[in-house]
C-alpha cells in the first residue's frame, strides 16, 4: 500500500512512503485495516464503521470480571484522569437522584465554584502512581519530583501496607499491618465527609510498581473493596502497570479471586493503547463529558488483537508462571548469598522486585548490569524492578541470573 503524509519542518514537504504488510498477518491487508494505519479518526465524533467489531476482537475479549463496557484513551495518564470525571459524574448523579443538573450547577461550574463544581474527592495510598496530569497527580505519591511546584488537591491519603517478604512467614505481621491501614482508610473517609469533602472514589494498584513494588494480599484488597461499597464510594483498580500478563494472570487484581473486583479498571502500556473499563452505571449519560480529541488510536486495536492471539497461542500466562518462579527462587538464593547486599525479593509472576541496601548501590548495580547487557529500572527508595517480555522463558531467566551474580560480586 502507499501512503501520503505531510511532515513540517521549516517548509511543507511531501513524500511517498511504502509500507509492507507480511502476508501472515492477513488482517493487516485488508482495506479497512490499511486505512486505520493511515487515517487517524476523532473517536469521539467520526469512529470508523467497525470500530464496535474491532473492539469486541481485542479489549473486550480481555474484560476484567463484571465488565462489558470500555473507553478506549491515548495513555496511561488520560486513562487515569478520564476515570476520575466518570466516577464524579456517577457520584453527583447519585447524590442528586437523577441526571438533571440545575440551573445553578450549569452557571457555578463556569467559575469553579459549587454546587457545579463540587468538593468531592478520591481516595489513594502513599507510594501510589497514577500520572502527572492534575487529577491523576493529587493521586501519585511516588517522587517528589513528580509533583513539586505543581498545585494539588486536598483529597485524603491513605497508608499503603508495609509487608514483611516473604508474604507467606509473615502472614500474622502483615494480616496486622494490613488491618491498621484498612482501618485508616475508614477514618479518612469518614473525616472527608465531615469536612463536606466526601470520597466519591477510591483508587489503587494491585501492586504498587513505581513507588516500590510494593504488595498487599487478596484478603486486603478485598476488605477495601468492601469499605468502598460501604461507604458508597467507587472502587478504581489501576492496572496501567501491572495490566497485559505480567503477573502470570492477565490482570493482576484476577490473583484476588474476586467475581466483582471493581468499578473501573483503568489500563495502558503493554495494552498497546490506553482507557478503562467500567461498570454499566458509570456510563457517561452525555455527549463530551469523557472526551478529547483522539480518545485512543483504532490502529492499536488490531496490533492488540494480533498480540491476544499470540498469547493465547503460544500459552504466555503459563510461560510467565513458570520463568516467574524461576526467577524468584534466584533471586532467594542470591539473597541468601548476599544478605549484606539484598533483601526482601518478591513478585508475581516475572513482575519481581528485590530490595538493595542502599539507593547509591542500586543505581550502581543497574549501570554495570547495562553495561553487560542487561536492562534493569529502579522503583521506590532503593528498589530494583524486574520487567521481562511474556516471551522471557526459564533460560532466559539463568542467562540473566549469571550476570546479575556476576555484577552482584563486584559489589560485595
Amino acid at each position: 500500500m502507499t501512503a501520503e503524509y505531510q511532515l513540517s519542518i521549516t517548509q511543507t514537504m511531501y513524500f511517498q512512503v511504502e509500507i509492507p504488510f507480511p502476508a501472515e498477518f492477513p488482517m493487516f491487508t485488508s482495506f479497512s485495516s490499511q486505512s486505520a494505519f493511515v487515517n487517524r479518526p476523532a473517536l469521539g465524533i467520526m469512529p470508523p464503521e467497525n470500530f464496535p467489531e474491532k473492539l469486541a476482537e481485542s479489549l473486550l475479549s480481555v474484560a476484567p470480571s463484571g465488565m462489558s463496557r470500555v473507553q478506549t484513551m491515548a495513555c496511561g495518564s488520560c486513562s487515569n484522569e478520564n476515570a476520575y470525571k466518570a466516577m464524579f459524574i456517577w457520584y453527583r448523579n447519585k447524590e442528586r437522584g437523577h441526571n438533571i443538573p440545575s440551573d445553578e450547577d450549569m452557571s457555578s461550574c463556569m467559575i469553579n465554584q459549587s454546587p457545579g463544581c463540587p468538593d468531592l474527592s478520591i481516595l489513594s495510598f502513599m507510594g501510589g502512581f497514577h500520572g502527572r496530569t492534575m487529577g491523576c497527580l493529587a493521586t501519585t505519591h511516588s517522587k517528589a519530583i513528580h509533583k513539586l511546584d505543581v498545585p494539588s488537591f486536598d483529597w485524603p491519603i491513605a497508608p499503603f501496607p508495609k509487608l514483611k517478604y516473604p508474604l507467606e512467614e509473615f502472614t500474622r505481621e502483615n494480616a496486622q499491618e494490613e488491618a491498621r491501614c484498612l482501618e485508616e482508610v475508614e477514618d479518612l473517609i469518614v473525616q472527608w465527609r465531615q469536612k463536606g469533602r466526601p470520597v466519591a472514589g477510591i483508587v489503587i494498584e494491585p501492586i504498587q510498581a513505581e513507588g516500590g513494588d510494593n504488595h498487599a494480599t487478596p484478603d486486603f484488597f478485598k476488605k477495601l473493596r468492601n469499605i468502598a461499597r460501604k461507604h458508597g464510594s467507587a472502587f478504581h483498580v489501576d492496572e496501567v502497570q501491572t495490566g497485559g500478563g505480567t503477573t502470570g494472570k492477565f490482570w493482576a487484581h484476577e490473583h484476588w479471586g474476586m467475581d466483582d473486583p471493581a468499578d473501573i479498571v483503568s489500563f495502558s502500556k503493554k495494552m498497546l493503547t490506553g482507557g478503562f473499563y467500567h461498570k454499566d452505571e458509570l456510563q457517561a449519560d452525555k455527549a463530551y463529558r469523557i472526551f478529547n480529541t483522539w480518545m485512543g488510536d483504532p490502529s492499536k486495536n488490531l496490533f492488540l488483537a494480533e498480540v491476544l492471539n499470540v498469547i493465547r497461542r503460544e500459552n504466555l500466562l503459563e510461560e510467565v508462571t513458570r520463568s516467574g518462579k524461576t526467577l524468584l527462587q534466584g533471586l532467594y538464593q542470591l539473597q541468601d548469598q548476599y544478605p549484606n547486599l539484598l533483601s526482601s525479593a518478591r513478585g508475581q509472576g516475572t513482575f519481581c522486585a528485590i530490595d538493595i541496601r542502599d539507593d547509591a548501590t542500586r543505581n550502581s548495580i543497574i549501570l554495570k548490569a547495562r553495561d553487560k547487557g542487561v536492562l534493569l529500572g529502579g522503583c521506590g527508595d532503593r528498589s530494583i524492578r524486574f520487567r521481562p517480555a511474556l516471551v522471557f522463558k526459564e533460560h532466559h531467566v539463568h542467562m540473566f541470573l549469571n550476570v546479575f551474580s556476576d555484577v552482584l560480586a563486584e559489589h560485595n
